[in-house]
């Protein structure tokens, strides 16, 4: 891999080398503490934000590093994922392990969080992580905040980037779209923008689940957890809001770049069948901050977090936010 500082000037991409899984499986025994807490965004708005961090506060603050779901489904299911037996699936578990206060949320509309009339477009996303952000703030006492998103995640970590600079730390964007220029899969998907310009929320199966990690190309994460991933998000419903698919594959682009100006990993899968590399390419160069790294994992598709290739990831992550 070619390390960051290699990346300065150009739009040079670091193509990811594997972890050794039993490395990135040795985990400190340490136990890891969390809380769940809700937070309230507007008047009838409830939004649900969960912590994890080795050992319990207790006055030494640790760095925060905030983890945004995606389109599909809630923030527990996503970063939090556990199968009995295994410890190498919880995102939240290994970032504490790292040494991070972690934390992630439901999107207003998803998992926990309140049901409403809106569609949880990212504006939304946006107006949701201020609220949390204010939390996280008053629980910990850090102003700033490392950010990671996955998907349209990465559109809201990038949108709320740009308009609060000054809470953000490292912001880590995983299977970002800037304009959806080149993209099969949002193409395909653009062609119910008018359900999703008149209905807030969409249908969403187990069968729907499932293709998130196998319509790029299959096998690229094991069954097991896509199982135990289906198992844990389908109780939250039949539907999710249709605002991020909106966004994706109408009002393209959301996020500016000249506008973020906080150090920006870039990290996508070799396969990732929604963001086209001249696309992820043509973000990547116009960022401001010459503190930038673009990376591809192969053997990988659109979802990192929990894929086959996730060592790579975490080993990708963990060095770019230690700086």
């Amino acid at each position: 891999m070619l390390h960051r500082r290699t990346l300065l000037q150009g739009t040079a991409l670091a193509a990811a080398t594997p972890l050794a899984a039993g490395d990135a499986r040795a985990q400190d025994a340490t136990p890891i503490w969390s809380a769940d807490y809700r937070v309230s965004k507007a008047p009838g708005v409830e939004l649900a934000v969960y912590r994890k961090r080795v050992g319990p506060p207790d006055g030494k603050p640790l760095p925060v590093l905030f983890f945004v779901h995606g389109s599909s489904a809630s923030g527990r299911p996503t970063y939090d994922l556990t199968i009995p037996g295994r410890d190498d699936v919880s995102m939240m578990n290994v970032a504490a392990r790292w040494g991070y206060d972690v934390w992630t949320m439901d999107h207003e509309g998803y998992g926990n969080s309140s049901r409403t009339a809106g569609n949880s477009d990212i504006a939304s996303g946006v107006a949701d992580l201020k609220a949390a952000a204010d939390l996280v703030l008053k629980e910990t006492g850090q102003q700033r905040m490392h950010m990671m998103g996955e998907s349209s995640g990465a559109l809201r970590v990038g949108a709320y980037a740009m308009e609060r600079p000054d809470r953000v730390g490292r912001l880590v964007l995983q299977a970002f779209t800037y304009t959806g220029a080149g993209s099969g899969t949002l193409g395909k998907r653009a062609e119910q923008a008018e359900y999703y310009r008149t209905h807030a929320r969409r249908p969403r199966d187990a069968g729907m689940l499932n293709s998130i990690f196998t319509r790029d190309k299959p096998n690229t994460t094991d069954q097991d957890v896509i199982d135990a991933f289906v198992a844990a998000e389908l109780p939250f419903g039949d539907s999710v809001p249709a605002g991020t698919y909106l966004d994706m594959t109408v009002n393209l682009p959301v996020v500016q770049p000249d506008r973020v100006t906080a150090p920006v990993l870039m990290i996508s899968g070799e396969f990732d069948g929604i963001a086209s590399m001249d696309d992820i390419c043509d973000f990547f160069k116009k960022l401001p901050n010459g503190d930038k790294q673009l990376t591809i994992v192969p053997g990988a598709a659109h979802t990192l977090v929990s894929s086959k290739q996730r060592f790579t990831f975490w080993r990708v992550m963990k060095s770019w936010l230690e700086g």
